[in-house]
């Protein structure tokens, strides 16, 4: 792999597997800090080698404790700046605050967080943004700094033609991911359906109405994010009520907090494909339905293509 010799790729302490796996790949070595805190929880960072004139990338997930990472990736980012780093590019594999981008009915009283993290990244020295997935697209104009996007395509697109193929029928879980969900139901072959979901708060679906056939097929619900799992337990229920042969799911940011495995494991879903965006906790990690696909590959050559400045946008011609 071709890189300039002037890189450095740092990381916080989030998700330090995807972190390794990311400079392997680069045959790199993780840039030299000191990413700890004090005894009442703030984050203490000392870079422990000379980043001036570098092209710097920082790796950190927004998986919980939230605000906790959220603040140690902008205090290594501030910290990296103030030491004359040449560019810093923030590499967020999940962005945590991209489910509050809007108020949702007028006169609301609700914070635009996603806008708000936006802000606190760039003030705090990010040249450029790099983000696996984002929940919401329009988020990418928060920032006023290049944003780049990725798409799981490449990661999923081969696990789905060779798990599924044309058998599957592709289930988007709501209306916001429905271009998502025809995009990769078109490259593999498969149909699409919809649900209708409508919710009476965050994490609860009051109702769910299935727009086309699933019948006889392998219904699989594609997905950016599987948070509590009571989406996903609600739908694979209501997809085999409809006549479904079978009822998976695949996502790319594995969450799962609070009752999730429970109900993955209650549910009639055969299989959660997640990727490392987020590390797995202990019982996602003992459920035999999960498994886990990584994103480092992707990542780690997005990273260098920026760093030798060719398209990012070439990796999913």
């Amino acid at each position: 792999m071709s890189i300039n010799g002037k890189i450095e790729v740092f990381g916080g302490n989030s998700n330090p597997a995807l972190l390794n796996k990311i400079c392997n790949y680069l045959k790199l070595k993780p840039g030299e800090a000191r990413v700890s805190s004090f005894s009442d929880g703030e984050p203490d960072i000392e870079i422990l080698k000379s980043v001036a004139n570098k092209d710097v990338f920082v790796v950190q997930s927004m998986c919980p404790p939230v605000a906790h990472n959220f603040i140690e990736f902008t205090a290594l980012i501030d910290a990296l700046k103030r030491s004359a780093a040449k560019r810093i590019t923030a590499v967020i594999p999940y962005f945590g605050y991209g489910r509050q981008d809007r108020r949702k009915k007028p006169g609301e009283r609700v914070p635009i967080t996603a806008k708000m993290a936006a802000d606190f990244i760039t003030t705090a020295g990010a040249d450029r943004i790099m983000i696996m997935d984002l929940h919401a697209g329009q988020i990418q104009a928060f920032f006023n700094r290049p944003v780049d996007n990725l798409f799981p395509t490449p990661i999923f697109q081969p696990y789905l033609q060779s798990t599924f193929g044309a058998d599957a029928c592709l289930v988007s879980p709501d209306a916001g991911g429905v271009e998502r969900t025809r995009a990769m139901a078109k490259r593999i072959g498969a149909s699409l359906a919809i649900f209708d979901k409508r919710r009476e708060e965050a994490n609860v679906v009051k109702e769910m109405n299935i727009i086309g056939d699933v019948n006889g097929l392998i219904a699989v619900i594609y997905d950016d994010i599987a948070d509590t799992g009571g989406t996903l337990r609600q739908a694979a229920f209501a997809l085999k009520e409809k006549g479904a042969k079978e009822v998976h799911a695949c996502c790319t940011h594995g969450v799962l907090s609070g009752p999730a495995i429970e109900n993955i494991d209650v549910s009639p879903i055969s299989s959660l494909v997640v990727t490392d965006t987020i590390p797995l906790g202990p019982k996602a990690t003992a459920c035999k339905k999960i498994s886990v696909i990584s994103v480092s590959e992707l990542l780690a050559k997005a990273i260098q293509n920026i760093n030798i400045d060719e398209s990012v946008s070439s990796l999913f011609a």
